[in-house]
Formats: structure tokens, sequence, C-alpha cells
């Protein structure tokens, strides 16, 4: 297949500090080095950005991810809030649902990881479970603390749909994981499957029902996990070639 002459460019999006000063986009690391390691050059989406500078990084990137960090703000699917959410910040909802569509439209690809799972899923029409431990509840660590585990240390089991393209990506239909998160895919968005569960069966990785498009999103952090996990690793890599190959918008 023939690949462009230049590494993909990879575009970032990045977390926002909430009510404090100065006001800071930023990114973990981790990210960065899962798509340099995978042969992509990693480019950090900002909320701050104005439509000028946001329409010129979206047309250039092959690639999108979006990345974890804080809560999304629940007027984007129509409920009212949990008390429990925190770090919601609806500049950087808004550029990330934006760019959601706009990958869709330019058929480019689209990881999505933890947090961009769910955005995916709103961006989608979906809705989300806001605390997982009190609705729908449940005994699994969704949340592993960083003082009991690092974040690069698996908590709990996941299954993978055989015959999905995650699976087939991943290279295994059975994997441990890490997790980090509270809110979760609820109502699925136009279009998603529901490809990899955990044990309480709260949905841990999705796939558009295309199978020529390259558009996924998983619950858990494989970026902080590619230097110990084959699986992981092999998604990044699958990520990145994808968004190396020639790409045309759908019809």
């Amino acid at each position: 297949m023939k690949r462009v002459s230049r590494p993909p460019l990879i575009g970032v999006t990045t977390s926002i500090t909430v009510g404090k000063s100065p006001e800071r986009a930023y990114v973990n690391s981790a990210y960065v080095a899962a798509i340099q390691e995978a042969g992509g050059v990693p480019v950090p989406i900002p909320p701050q950005l104005d439509a000028t500078a946001l329409a010129e990084i979206l047309a250039r990137c092959d690639g999108f991810l979006l990345t974890g960090g804080g809560d999304m703000d629940p007027a984007a699917f129509n409920e009212p809030p949990h008390p429990t959410l925190s770090e919601v910040a609806p500049a950087r909802d808004r550029l990330e649902i934006a760019l959601v569509r706009r990958a869709l439209e330019s058929g480019k690809p689209l990881l999505a990881v933890c947090r961009g799972i769910q955005v995916l899923n709103v961006a989608l029409g979906g809705s989300l479970f806001q605390d997982v431990a009190t609705d729908p509840g449940t005994e699994i660590q969704h949340q592993q603390e960083r003082e009991q585990k690092p974040r690069d240390e698996p908590t709990h089991p996941v299954k993978v749909v055989a015959g999905s393209r995650l699976a087939q990506l991943l290279g295994t239909t059975e994997l441990r994981v890490n997790s980090m998160h509270h809110q979760a895919v609820k109502a699925l968005g136009r279009g998603l499957v529901p490809v990899a569960f955990a044990p309480d069966m709260i949905i841990e990785g999705v796939e558009l029902e295309d199978p020529e498009r390259f558009v996924l999103g998983v619950q858990w952090h494989p970026e902080e996990l590619v230097s110990r996990d084959q699986a992981a690793a092999r998604l990044f890599r699958a990520f990145v070639e994808a968004a190396a190959s020639p790409k045309r918008p759908p019809s």
C-alpha cells in the first residue's frame, strides 16, 4: 500500500486546567511517547486555539487521538450533573465533539482513549453513565488509586468480541487493562458497535459499524502500557499506520 513520504501527523487533544491560574493546556507524556514509538508525529490540539488555527491543524493532521482527562459536561447529552463530576471543561467538550465530526467527514483515522471514548459516543448522539460506582453500580474497580496501583499496572480483565476490528488489532480477545474513569458509555451513539466489556458489562471498547473506517474507542489507557504490553503497542502501531495510508472521504 502506498504511504505518504513523511511520518503521519497525529493531532492530540489536550486537557485544560479548570478554575486555576494561569490557565494551562497539557497532555500526559505517555500519549506523546506512544505515538512517536509507533512512528507518528504528535501535534497538540488545545481548546484555546482560535477558529483559524484550529482549521489549519485539523486540515494538516493525518489522524486524531482523543485523550483522557476530566469529565464531560452532561449538558452535552441533555442530563443534569451528578455530584461527583470534576474538571468539567465545556470548551474542551465543544472542540473535541467538533473534531470527531471533522474526522468522520474527512475519513481520517480516530483513536479515542478513556474520556475520548465518551466524547466519541456523545458526539454521535449517545449518553454516559456519570458515576459507574452508583449508576449502574459495580464492584469492579474502574478508578484504580495511584497509591495502590501505578497507572501502567492492569487492574481488571476485559473481553473483546471475536471477529471485531479491535480484536484483530489487539491480537487477542482477552486482556487485563488499567482503569481510571468513573464515567462510561451508556446509550450508544449512532453507528457505534460495542466490542469490549468489563466483567460488570461496562462497555470498554467501541468501533464504527463500517469496517473500512478506522474509528475506535477504548475505555482503558493503552498509552501507559505500550512498553510492557504487546496488545497496546499493536493498537498504536495500527492507528499510526492507518494515518499514514492514503485517505478518501466517505461517500
